[in-house]
Order: structure tokens, then sequence, then C-alpha cells
């Protein structure tokens, strides 16, 4: 399975790809996607082409984002929140599942501990993923992301094996 993990971003959107076989994950990409100093409607429109590029070179099974969190800016949340609805079409135009995950579940899975710091996730991401250089926090935390989801959805796959098998 191929996941692509997404940290929705209006100037930098993070993006990771990873290759899970079994309970082996393995780097296979990632980057930031920069929109700096145009417009809302150009940002977002860089958004979609980039996220589409990379989901037809690489060819995800999957996609993975992170939930938005509110904080005291709203109009920074709704404009993260105009990202991050970009981030969610591109993959599902594409065919692909998207898992969502809130940001201290992506940390607790990843780190072990629901408020570490983009610090110890990096550092986490690197020992998880042998090789990987991410392109910056946000790349490190899109690959997070994306391991999160190959954890989280070879649970639930396990647990609908299981359910089949009892029915």
């Amino acid at each position: 399975m191929r996941v692509l993990g997404i940290d929705p971003g209006l100037q930098a959107l993070g993006w990771g790809i990873i290759d899970v076989s079994g309970s082996r994950l393995s780097h296979v990409s990632n980057g930031v996607v920069r929109t700096s100093g145009a417009g809302l409607a150009q940002r977002l429109v860089a958004l979609h082409d980039a996220l589409t590029d990379i989901v037809a070179r690489f060819g995800p099974d999957c996609a993975a984002i992170e939930q938005t969190f509110v904080n005291k800016d709203g109009a920074g949340t709704l404009k993260l929140g105009q990202a991050r609805g970009v981030a969610l079409l591109v993959p599902a135009r594409a065919g692909l599942p998207v898992g969502e995950y809130a940001p201290n579940t992506v940390k607790k899975t990843v780190v072990g501990v629901g408020h570490a710091d983009k610090r110890q996730v990096a550092h986490m991401v690197a020992l998880q993923l042998p090789g990987a250089k991410p392109a910056g926090p946000d790349a490190a935390d899109a690959l997070a992301i994306a391991i999160c989801h190959a954890h989280h959805a070879g649970s639930a796959a396990r647990v609908e094996a299981q359910a089949r098998r009892a029915s």
C-alpha cells in the first residue's frame, strides 16, 4: 500500500509518500509546496496543481490528512480550512480513500506522546523511515501523518478481516 500524507497549510503544505508492506514502512518521497506572495485564490490553485501532480507521479493507494485545530485567529483558521479543503479534494477526485487524524493522534502514534514537539516528531520519523530526509518540518509532519495512517489502516483492516472470518 502506498500512502500520501498531507500536512495542510496555505503558505507551506507538507507532503510525504511511504510504502507499507505488512509492518514494514519505507520512505518514497516528500516535499513542501510553498505558495507565498500570491492572492488566496492563486495560492489555492497552486496547492491544487501541485497535489494533483504528486498524486499523478507517485500513484498512492490512499491519503491521510491532519484535522484542523481551531486557534485564536478566526481568519487564519478559515484560510487554513480552505487549504485543507483543497488537500481533501485532490485525492478524493483521484478516487483515493482519505483518512483524517487529529494532531494529538498523529503524535501519539509516531512519538508515543500526544503533545510532542516538531523536533520529536521529525526524530521519530527519521527512526521509522531510515534514509528519509524530510524537506522541512511540514514534510516531516506529513510523513508522520502517513505513518499514523499506515498503523491505523492496518489495524482497521485486521479487525475487518477477523469480523469476516467470524461471520
